[in-house]
């Protein structure tokens, strides 16, 4: 720890490299002595190894491993005053009670909107938490997680498969087979550029996926392109699964990618509605909304179901506007569609249900 002659040394890790700058002119500015800075907590631990800090500024939205993660492991190793920095950090917020749970000392809460003001304003509390943080007895939390890593050994990214309780990330699952090709162009052509990444598996055999998705990003006002392993999912795009191969939605810290990947058939398809939908349920939870679309057979219908029952928003289109009820008819008798709805409103459904995601979540 320092001593009183000794500056509070500290180590700022976040994803924005304009936030790490401000805030680390901001605290050097404050007397605390800034020894690194880091994009992620993969990036963070080897700098910390080498020169451990007094305190950890630690934002929780960051590629490979998320905030929280992060901070279970510092305190499994070596306990440290760590001082969360974040849009989801907000007084009373569950994520917020969950860092405090899990060790943090305190928290500075980023604003929603004037975030350059904020890391420019030397009385945003920051400087006041991280010398206060500094002079905290750190206890180890009473459910520290199982074998502690090493100083020494690299950390390897977080392979969570399981939905952040808060994530400012939000995305859209839909599947379609018989019909689907009009009915997915009517969808998107209809929605603004601003809406939240959106994932379609649509039953199609190899090349034709690819031809689908240049088609419709040429006619919509979002990204639209046939997923390759690793692409991310961002707002205003579209990834459409690939003809012969499974997608999956996959969590690489507090972000959400998407996986690519070839193995059996499901519900005699590949790629499967159901291979998606059931990995959205795991990763996003709440975080997403699911469409089952026209098509036939029930492929897709059980994986609505386990989405629903995670918490997600889910909606399934009426038989009058489908080309075949199939899909759509067996997520209904299962109780999978929170909603029934035309085709013609379901672009409508799809722009509440952003606004209201929205309003939910802080910006990034």
């Amino acid at each position: 720890m320092n001593t009183p002659l000794a500056p509070i040394t500290a180590i700022v890790v976040d994803d924005s490299a304009v936030v790490r700058k401000h805030l680390a002119d901001l605290l050097t500015a404050g007397g605390i002595h800034v020894i690194a800075t880091a994009s992620d907590p993969l990036f963070a631990w080897p700098k910390m190894a080498a020169q451990w800090p007094d305190v950890v500024v630690l934002d929780v939205e960051m590629p490979r491993m998320d905030g929280i993660s992060f901070l279970r492991k510092i305190m499994a190793e070596r306990p440290t005053p760590v001082v969360m920095c974040s849009t989801l950090t907000v007084a009373g917020a569950e994520t917020t009670m969950q860092a405090l749970a899990e060790g943090a000392v305190s928290f500075v809460t980023k604003p929603k909107l004037g975030l350059r003001d904020f890391l420019t304003d030397e009385s945003n509390g920051l400087v006041a938490a991280v010398r206060a943080a500094a002079r905290a007895r750190v206890q180890t939390p009473r459910r520290a997680p199982a074998g502690p890593v090493p100083v020494k050994a690299p950390l390897a990214a977080a392979a969570s498969t399981h939905a952040m309780a808060e994530t400012t990330d939000r995305l859209i699952a839909i599947g379609s087979s018989t019909g689907g090709v009009q009915s997915i162009e009517t969808l998107l052509t209809a929605l603004p550029r601003t809406t939240p990444g959106i994932l379609i598996v649509q039953h199609m055999p190899e090349k034709f996926t690819a031809a689908l998705a240049t088609r419709l990003n040429g006619l919509c006002a979002m990204d639209v392109k046939e997923a390759v392993d690793g692409d991310r999912v961002l707002d205003g795009r579209v990834l459409i699964a690939p003809g012969g191969s499974h997608m999956q939605l996959q969590r690489s810290g507090a972000r959400y990618v998407v996986t690519v990947r070839d193995g059996p058939l499901v519900n005699r398809h590949k790629p499967s509605v159901d291979v998606l939908f059931r990995s959205v349920a795991q990763c996003a939870g709440a975080n997403a909304a699911g469409l089952i679309l026209t098509g036939m057979g029930d492929d897709g219908a059980r994986g609505l179901l386990a989405m629903r029952q995670a918490g997600a928003e889910t909606v399934a289109q009426d038989e009058a506007s489908c080309v075949v009820f199939g899909m759509p008819r067996e997520a209904i008798r299962m109780g999978a569609a929170c909603d029934v709805l035309g085709l013609d409103s379901m672009s409508n459904w799809v722009g509440r249900w952003a606004l209201r995601a929205r309003s939910t979540a802080p910006s990034a």
